[in-house]
């Protein structure tokens, strides 16, 4: 009897180690890349339109369709998109998560929100950051400023519960960073609870930088998550002055856990118009607003 061998099918190679496909066999056009470079890849462009189709995403990173549905798979399995007919959306989790796939404000106005609160930090102070776009871009101009580059230790201390501000920050020499302890969360890389709060309750800030979700002059400083408030609660009362940085859309609402009333915020940084009404409101509570 003669006995029928099925053919190998290249494209689904496996790994010994892990079992795992390796999408570089059979493939010709991006033959050189690997799989989690073709997934940040889609993860990129998940972020900016929300709905990728198998087809489309085949075209972009030049590979074939049954390469693209193996990383849809895979991507689904790990959690981090949710497949749809023909292609994947975006879950709320994966794309709360990675904070340069995230954006509240169009990137001008970030950056000129964040250039000008690193300038009101003056050298040799300790400033305190909680999460958020506009904070991570605010420690990037921060830490990026020249006059703080000096050769005689820290120039600046910066106390962060943000994981992902720590990461950026303990690359400068210049820069003492400072990470809070605590429980992670996926959806801010923030850490909060008892560790971060006794942390917190230790030491004394010159400055904190301060992203809120909504202000008003009426209700003050808020946040969606009461355990991030704590923390950032907590960074305010220990400092003797508070920097609120906020897009125009935050201002003039209120979400649900307290951060600070607005007579406590020194100065709001915002894209906000200078006739706004609810400038004026925070101007009449005595809070300095620097439109930028």
């Amino acid at each position: 009897m003669r006995r029928i061998t099925a053919p190998i099918e290249h494209s689904r190679t496996t790994t010994p180690l892990t079992g795992h496909y390796d999408a570089r066999v059979g493939e010709d056009a991006i033959g050189a890349s690997t799989p989690s470079s073709r997934w940040a890849a889609v993860l990129d462009l998940l972020a900016t339109r929300g709905r990728l189709s198998v087809s489309e995403t085949a075209v972009h990173l030049r590979v074939s369709e049954a390469t693209v549905r193996r990383d849809f798979a895979e991507l689904a399995r790990r959690q981090l998109v949710t497949r749809h007919h023909g292609g994947v959306v975006a879950t709320s989790v994966a794309y709360e998560l990675p904070y340069r796939y995230r954006s509240s404000q169009a990137d001008g106005e970030l950056e000129r929100i964040a250039a000008h609160a690193a300038s009101l930090v003056h050298p040799g102070e300790v400033v305190a950051l909680n999460g958020g776009t506009t904070t991570t871009a605010t420690a990037r101009a921060l830490t990026a400023r020249e006059d703080l580059a000096g050769e005689n230790g820290p120039a600046l201390t910066l106390v962060t519960n943000a994981l992902n501000i720590a990461a950026e920050a303990v690359l400068r020499p210049h820069v003492r960073c400072v990470s809070l302890g605590g429980v992670a969360r996926p959806e801010s890389y923030e850490v909060s609870g008892p560790l971060a709060a006794q942390v917190v309750a230790q030491l004394w800030f010159d400055v904190a930088v301060v992203g809120v979700h909504a202000l008003s002059a009426a209700e003050g400083a808020t946040c969606a998550d009461e355990d991030e408030a704590a923390v950032v609660r907590a960074m305010v009362e220990r400092s003797r002055r508070v920097v609120v940085v906020a897009g125009a859309g935050k201002l003039g609402s209120r979400t649900f856990a307290s951060i600070c009333p607005a007579e406590r915020i020194g100065t709001l940084v915002t894209t906000a118009p200078e006739d706004a009404s609810e400038v004026a409101a925070l101007r009449a509570r005595g809070v300095v607003v620097d439109c930028v």
